[in-house]
């Protein structure tokens, strides 16, 4: 599997999977499903209870990485976060509101705080008032974090 992942992010996967799965293998779904969500990925209970049966219930970080391969050529978060807001854009001008996404982002799914938005919105160079490129802030909200924070 280190030919698809970089050696940063295998150490990245080793330590959150051993922080988890603390007798070297995951053996229950709630296990699989903390480390993955804890690497930023969004698999449903049921790609992950497959997963697991696919494994034999028992899963060595050896068989994670090749789970966590497969799922990432899967998952295309960006893209389907995109696809979402096209589908509410009837104008298709690729626009929406700064006050409507302030409006989502603290009202749906995983609801943010005011806090958490202004930060957000200082991070994209978005004022109140603005029309946002929902294109360009999806590709900021989903950048992954510095190492530097």
């Amino acid at each position: 599997m280190a030919r698809y992942f970089k050696e940063q992010d295998i150490d990245e996967f080793r330590e959150c999977f051993y922080l988890f799965a603390r007798s070297g293998h995951i053996k229950s779904l709630d296990e699989l499903t903390v480390i993955m969500r804890s690497l930023g990925l969004a698999p449903t209970i049921s790609e992950l209870a497959g997963y697991l049966k696919q494994k034999g219930g028992k899963m060595s970080f050896a068989e994670f990485l090749e789970v966590m391969h497969i799922h990432s050529r899967v998952e295309n978060l960006p893209k389907e976060i995109v696809d979402a807001f096209k589908a509410g854009d009837s104008s298709n001008k690729g626009l929406i509101s700064a006050k409507q996404l302030r409006h989502m982002l603290q009202n749906w799914g995983e609801c943010l705080s005011s806090k958490e938005v202004d930060r957000i919105f200082r991070e994209a160079n978005i004022t109140n008032n603005n029309m946002v490129k929902y294109e360009d802030f999806v590709k900021i909200a989903c950048a992954p974090i510095p190492d530097y924070y």
